[in-house]
């Protein structure tokens, strides 16, 4: 009897946990998109560019500042002129602005002006601003001007569109570099590290 009871009570309490076991899953897992659903190009291209801010950030977060000169210099290598660990974090700092110029958003600065930046805390402050000036400006991008002949070479064939999927690639290739840098120094890149997500 008192056995009978027990596996009463048991399941019971499953079937009160059950629902609750579904909410704590349901929340773990990450709310899909649905198919087929008009989404602005604004948003679409600020989420690609969000991925890869969040690792070109944490590298360059994770790169010791005495190290923020570091430059590789393999044996029976020609690595004259390669750029150093601080220059790649300046060079993509002032590409994020160079990419959206002239498109009229508040927080445009000219490149140039970060020239005489050299420690860790201008560099990662620099690109941190970078980055909000470009999420600003892929901001003002709308269905009616995404595809629209930005002034440039032709054979570019430059728009809205196409500058901001760029700039997103244009930081992937950079990481790809500093994630190199930081291995020569024997630092894993946050986004390589155990549990880490996009």
């Amino acid at each position: 009897m008192i056995r009978k009871c027990c596996l009463m009570t048991a399941a019971c309490c499953a079937m009160l946990l059950l629902p609750m076991t579904g909410k704590a899953q349901e929340k773990s897992q990450p709310k899909m998109a649905v198919e087929g659903t008009p989404l602005a190009p604004s948003a679409s291209l600020n989420a690609v560019l969000s991925i890869m801010e969040k690792q070109v950030m944490g590298a360059a977060e994770a790169m010791p500042a005495d190290k923020y000169d570091f430059a590789p210099a393999v044996p029976g290598g020609d690595f004259k002129g390669v750029r150093t660990f601080g220059e790649q974090v300046k060079h993509l700092a002032q590409a994020n602005y160079e990419f959206f110029h002239g498109w009229g958003v508040a927080g445009e600065i000219d490149p140039k002006t970060l020239e005489g930046l050299k420690t860790k805390d201008e560099l990662v402050k620099a690109l941190k601003d970078s980055y909000v000036y470009a999420h600003a400006a892929i901001n003002s991008i709308t269905p009616q001007n995404a595809f629209l002949a930005l002034k440039g070479p032709e054979a570019f064939q430059s728009t809205r569109v196409s500058m901001a999927a760029f700039a997103a690639a244009h930081s992937m290739d950079h990481y790809g570099q500093m994630v190199e840098y930081l291995r020569m120094n024997a630092i894993i890149p946050p986004a390589s590290r155990p549990g880490a997500t996009m």
